[in-house]
């Protein structure tokens, strides 16, 4: 099974349904929107002048508000169909942008380059197999003294889901539609893994990256998942027996040598 054709091919279907979707709302992001969440903007911070490469960047709405806030950007993605999309809005805004087609731990073995900033967001890892590869695609990635940072969904969510939480020899692959509101129950194949906190914080530390915050949040800022309610000011939250679970977390290390 070459689970890497099969989620392209997923990506690819859901980015034609994305583009189309008022969850994206492309023509609110060309009239000047800012995708980024304030969550990833208070961690990250300050990034004009800085290089910045945005990995699983999707079709670019996050890598190209980066670059609206002053950043050299580069995003990289498994999709065919998010890069086209992708070029497509850096040159309706005229931005500098370059997007590159590929597995990230697949980029990692090839990519020269180094950078400020490595970030990533949002349903980024459960589409990766092996988190080893891409902590060296990271540490590979940064400059000495450069920062990943990264806000993830939580996988406390997923064992409320059926899920497991920790690893799998073998990853699960069902059919799903996606999360847009305008899905109409199209359906794509797809492999996902599990990947425990403790997995990726190791995962990171191996990778002799220095962990330098660890934060749990429970609000999230899309609702797209069931059973969330909208909290005014907040965002979107779950109770499971009256209690708040966490829906998300967010990582900031450092490569210090």
């Amino acid at each position: 099974m070459n689970y890497l054709n099969i989620n392209k091919e997923a990506w690819n279907n859901r980015t034609k349904v994305h583009v189309k979707s008022k969850f994206y709302d492309i023509e609110a992001f060309k009239k000047g929107k800012c995708s980024l969440n304030e969550i990833e903007l208070q961690q990250v911070g300050d990034v004009k002048g800085k290089s910045l490469l945005h990995l699983q960047c999707h079709f670019g709405q996050d890598t190209l508000s980066w670059a609206r806030l002053g950043a050299q950007v580069m995003g990289v993605d498994l999709s065919s169909e998010s890069i086209k999309e992708a070029n497509k809005l850096k040159e309706f805004l005229s931005l500098d942008a370059t997007f590159i087609e590929s597995d990230v731990c697949l980029f990692g073995t090839v990519n020269k380059q180094q950078f400020d900033i490595v970030f990533t967001s949002y349903g980024v890892l459960s589409w990766l197999e092996n988190l080893d590869d891409w902590a060296q695609t990271i540490v590979s990635a940064l400059k000495v003294g450069g920062e990943f940072h990264m806000v993830e969904f939580h996988p406390f969510f997923d064992i409320l889901s059926g899920y497991s939480y920790f690893p799998n020899n073998k990853p699960d692959i069902e059919q799903e539609s996606t999360y847009t509101e305008n899905c109409d129950g199209i359906t794509s194949t797809i492999v996902t893994w599990s990947h425990s906190v403790s997995e990726v914080i190791t995962a990171l530390i191996n990778a002799r990256l220095t962990i330098e915050s660890f934060n749990e949040y429970p609000y999230s800022p899309y609702n797209c998942f069931e059973g969330l309610e909208f909290v005014p000011n907040l965002g979107y939250q779950m109770l499971h027996k009256g209690q708040q679970i966490p829906l998300l977390y967010s990582i900031k290390a450092k490569k210090v040598a």
